[in-house]
């Protein structure tokens, strides 16, 4: 039996959010063209985008998606927009002619928007990308909608809560296999192969029927989205490289970040361990981080503001005596991007809702010898939060 859970309907309350967005906003329809967007409002990753992907969604009826003749079987088979249409030339699939723009007017003219308003990606679109839109619809007028889907993006579905479940469970495992290969003195590289190897096997194993494919680009994209890399010592400030043939020494502290991808939806697991006991600077840096994290964790509930789950971080950084390494955010929005929008820093003017998701990462970066930090993916429920990844949360030596 599958373990993917019932994924029969899973925009329809999406779909509803934003059409009622766009009829206050006076929008006639939307286009969006970034990965992350197409696929939420589609249901459609190609994982290489080397051909525009446009989903279209009018204030009034129902949505559509604009692909790429070579991706119409794939669409098909994965999509819960049914009205797919075709552009390009591909053996014998039928499409709307060579031009996605030109197919995409005749779509927006039969929808009966075409000279209306259009809400565009404002914060994705290129210039070039702006001015055909402005040549090829010279009587529509266009109003940003980036923000409008970013603000639905922010609640997650039951399905998309769903997803980041197994997700956070593979990530989970991941983890257990990196600290036990960080156990026998292993090199970064050898920690992330085995991470992910672990839950590659975890995959096929338990959940043969999801997809574990990330968003690409026009120039590439991510069949494999279960990733892992390792940094030790010194290597922690940098925050995100290649994992090396670095072996640590005793007395430093490895950071091991995972992240997973279950149908689209993502988690993330990050851990700072001790390779053998610590000395007291590093070891009071530690400490300090797993206070900050306890002090202010129960503020993560519906109507705190994210500013100030931020600020009483901040604080504590300082109540520490690490006023002169307080980080520029502890944590981030998680979901379909691995990174979304919510940033937990002080220029946020978001308020926790249930359904929200996010990373919570109080952390220090010691440019002396590196840093470290624990991260969480979190659900905010009705009363609370919830950890969706249950690594042990407290100091951690091997």
């Amino acid at each position: 039996m599958s373990s993917q859970p019932d994924n029969a309907q899973p925009g329809a309350a999406r779909i509803a959010r934003l059409q009622a967005g766009l009829k206050r906003r006076g929008i006639d329809a939307m286009i969006c063209l970034k990965p992350e967007n197409s696929f939420y409002l589609s249901g459609f990753n190609p994982i290489i985008y080397s051909h525009p992907v446009v989903a279209i969604l009018p204030a009034e009826g129902a949505p559509a998606v604009l692909v790429h003749a070579l991706r119409d079987d794939h669409a098909r088979a994965s999509a819960w927009v049914r009205d797919i249409r075709l552009y390009g030339a591909w053996s014998t699939k039928q499409t709307m002619g060579p031009n996605w723009l030109a197919a995409l007017e005749e779509i927006l003219r039969e929808r009966g928007v075409l000279n209306g308003v259009i809400g565009i990606e404002e914060d994705f679109l290129s210039i070039a990308r702006m001015r055909q839109f402005e040549k090829q619809f010279p009587k529509a007028r266009f109003a940003n909608i980036s923000d409008m889907v970013e603000h639905a993006r922010h609640v997650k579905e039951p399905i998309e809560i769903e997803n980041t479940r197994i997700a956070a469970r593979m990530a989970d495992r991941g983890m257990e296999v990196a600290i036990e290969t960080l156990r026998t003195g292993a090199s970064e590289r050898d920690i992330s192969l085995a991470a992910m190897a672990a839950m590659n096997r975890m995959w096929a194993e338990q959940f043969p029927d999801i997809e574990v494919c990330d968003f690409g680009s026009l120039e590439g994209g991510f069949h494999n989205g279960l990733a892992c890399w390792a940094l030790a010592g010194d290597r922690v400030s940098i925050n995100c490289d290649n994992p090396t043939a670095r072996k640590p020494a005793r007395g430093e502290i490895v950071l091991i970040l995972i992240w997973s991808v279950c149908n689209g939806l993502h988690a993330e697991n990050e851990r700072s361990v001790a390779f053998g006991p610590l000395d007291a600077e590093r070891r009071r840096a530690y400490e300090a981080v797993l206070t900050i994290r306890a002090r202010i964790q129960d503020m993560m509930r519906p109507g705190t503001a994210v500013k100030d789950l931020y600020l009483a971080a901040k604080q504590n950084y300082i109540d520490l005596g690490y006023a002169r390494n307080v980080p520029g955010r502890i944590g981030h929005g998680i979901g379909i991007g691995a990174h979304e929008h919510l940033s937990i820093d002080p220029h946020s003017d978001l308020v926790l809702e249930p359904g929200m998701m996010l990373s919570f990462e109080p952390n220090l970066r010691l440019p002396e010898w590196g840093g470290l930090q624990h991260s969480d993916t979190v659900l905010i429920t009705d009363t609370g939060f919830e950890f969706l990844t249950t690594t042990d949360r407290g100091y951690i030596e091997v």
